[in-house]
């Protein structure tokens, strides 16, 4: 067992923080995910409020050891509200050279490391491109260092289950997590819960993990170490009272949907292909099916949507999800779904580009895509939403929108939301308004019925369930009459359908709230304007300016297309407009197009979230 001292210069870390940002890091197959997930819950249920930000590679299995095998988990928990992951983490944890490498640039100045001497050997290093050893050679001077064999003491946990060396050191993380939940005074039992149930009879490895994991717990009770070990007391958050509990931004949405579709009595059909980040939401939903929820995994992305679409001239809810290339290949079918009008819910986690780009990396650089991504005039509504816990309003929102106007519905998300947690209050379904429904079922008195008969308020046309008597009709991807729903490819039929539909897309801002102002004042220098996961980095950097004296303020869109009412007279009160995009400045020119407004773009595509004092330094810039 060995420790290095820190630096005695750098600031020691607060036994009794309100905030603390923890990172695990270690080899793709070293488990952190699952640490991190399990550390997560565990922080939960001590009642602190957090954010996560799991951050692995794209590649199935890179050559161990490598930078490229890297995998990340990011926690940041405290005693206040929490909207981001946080800027630098303030403890981290690597469980090899490369992890290491790859993560202490993020490290704070005076924060903590804790290594695994164990790992740190010539070959890996090698590997690492370390031509020394950072344990040794100064590296490591600024922080504060917790050193030791982890794999030795995981190996010596779980000796007498007579595990061979390579299945042991797979309780490496468990022994980790122990530290960990003793550091910060987290419970191991709900940790216990969870091994019992993922290996159910399989008593030698669940042993053997509970052991890792008591062992760590222990080691950070009773190790007489000097400096950095030594535990951190969080207080809980006060939040307001309720039943919670903790949610990544695919099981909220998949949960929305189904509210969605309960709200509207009406079953629920997801059609998916799989592919990174939107798979989980097909394996929340397919775990529901007890909930009137069918789901199909096509052959490919278009009969993917292709039967979505088919379930909602069925009568039934239609979604289908996927991400940024499979939203390219699902473009001719959204085109099928404008020109029959058929309520479709269409879901985009999206993620680096372009082509497959980065599989696993956040990113929000579809919407133009969104907005204009299909051949022909072709209008769908675009929402987006801003956290994990807020998918599931969002994906109620996108439901009713897509019920009520008759409109296929894009629901942008992205990676960072996708596979990121953080704590929900759920709701109670009574507090939400039902979505009426309302399936066309009269005959007309004389000839056939016109499918595209529509509401003269929404301009929805009726929605007729297939052999309902009397009203046997057609639709289809060819243009149709506005009188008779027949085909009619006349000038000025076309004209009139193509801005009918138009109208419609257009009239959904005057059903919906005001765009408001989330941080700040209706007017002065500046104003920050943000979409999706934006939210916290720009809400905390408007915050933190506002405290220096800044007249800045904060506004989030939900809704993208159409824009809501009265962006445009916010907009215009402000010197200065900045918009925070991970893209290259999509809303900026959608804002600059509708609004004639100077509007600035602060890109960034490095595949990571904004940090908020990136956004705190733009403000500042531009005000300067």
């Amino acid at each position: 067992m060995a420790t290095a001292a820190r630096a005695d210069s750098r600031p020691a870390l607060d036994p009794a923080p309100d905030h603390v940002v923890v990172r695990f890091a270690g080899d793709s197959g070293d488990g952190m995910q699952l640490a991190g997930g399990q550390f997560t819950i565990a922080t939960a249920l001590a009642g602190n409020d957090l954010a996560t930000f799991p951050d692995y590679p794209a590649e199935i299995r890179a050559p161990q050891g490598t930078l490229f095998g890297v995998s990340a988990f990011q926690i940041h928990f405290g005693s206040s509200r929490i909207d981001t992951a946080g800027d630098q983490p303030d403890v981290l944890i690597a469980m090899n050279p490369a992890a290491l490498k790859v993560n202490l640039p993020d490290l704070r100045l005076g924060g903590l490391v804790i290594v695994d001497t164990g790992e740190f050997t010539d070959r890996n290093l090698a590997k690492a491109g370390y031509a020394s050893n950072p344990l040794e050679d100064g590296t490591l001077a600024p922080y504060q260092v917790l050193a030791f064999d982890i794999s030795r003491q995981t190996l010596e946990a779980v000796k007498d289950f007579g595990l061979g060396n390579r299945d042991a050191l797979r309780c490496k993380n468990m022994w980790t997590l122990g530290l960990a939940l003793w550091m910060f005074g987290r419970p191991r039992q709900p940790v216990i819960d969870w091994l019992k149930r993922k290996f159910g009879p399989n008593e030698l490895l669940r042993e053997a993990n509970i052991a890792a994991l008591n062992a760590g717990h222990a080691y950070g009770e009773t190790a007489e170490l000097a400096g950095p070990l030594k535990p951190f007391r969080v207080a809980p958050a006060r939040v307001e009272p309720g039943l919670y509990r903790t949610v990544t931004g695919a099981e909220a949405l998949a949960l929305g949907l189904v509210a969605g579709a309960k709200l509207a009595g009406l079953p629920l059909f997801f059609g998916s292909y799989p592919i990174t980040p939107a798979s989980p939401i097909l394996h929340a939903l397919a775990r529901m099916s007890d909930l009137g929820v069918t789901t199909f995994q096509a052959e490919d992305e278009i009969a993917a949507i292709c039967a979505a679409i088919g379930a909602a001239y069925a009568g039934q809810l239609g979604v289908t999800s996927s991400s940024g290339p499979g939203m390219a290949l699902k473009t001719e079918a959204m085109g099928l779904a404008v020109m029959t009008e058929l309520p479709l819910v269409i879901v985009n986690s999206q993620r680096g580009g372009p082509s497959t780009g980065l599989p696993t990396k956040t990113e929000q650089a579809d919407l133009y895509q969104a907005v204009y991504g299909r051949n022909g005039d072709c209008p769908i509504p675009v929402l987006a939403a801003r956290s994990p816990a807020d998918c599931f309003e969002v994906a109620i929102e996108a439901c009713r929108i897509a019920i009520r106007f008759m409109t296929p519905v894009i629901l942008l998300t992205d990676g960072y939301i996708a596979n990121a947690a953080e704590p929900w209050r759920i709701p109670r379904i009574a507090d939400f308004a039902p979505i009426p429904v309302r399936f066309h079922d009269a005959p007309p008195p004389a000839g056939r019925v016109n499918p595209y008969e529509r509401d003269p308020e929404t301009l929805a046309r009726i929605w007729i369930r297939p052999g309902t008597p009397g009203l046997t009709h057609r639709i289809g991807g060819l243009e149709k009459s506005f009188a008779t729903g027949d085909i009619d490819y006349s000038p000025a039929n076309h004209q009139r359908m193509t801005e009918t539909r138009k109208s419609k897309v257009d009239g959904i801002a005057r059903f919906l709230p005001p765009q408001g102002i989330e941080v700040g004042e209706p007017s002065g220098d500046l104003v920050v304007v943000g979409w999706g996961s934006t939210y916290g980095p720009i809400r905390q950097a408007v915050e933190a300016a506002r405290a220096r004296g800044l007249a800045v303020s904060h506004v989030h869109l939900r809704h993208l297309w159409p824009l809501p009412r009265g962006l445009g007279e916010i907009l215009r009160g402000f010197r200065h407009v900045l918009v925070p995009e991970m893209n290259m400045g999509q809303l900026k020119t959608l804002l600059r197009d509708q609004y004639l407004v100077d509007a600035r773009p602060l890109s960034k595509v490095a595949g990571q979230p904004f940090r908020i004092a990136e956004i705190l330094q733009a403000i500042e810039g531009m005000l300067a």
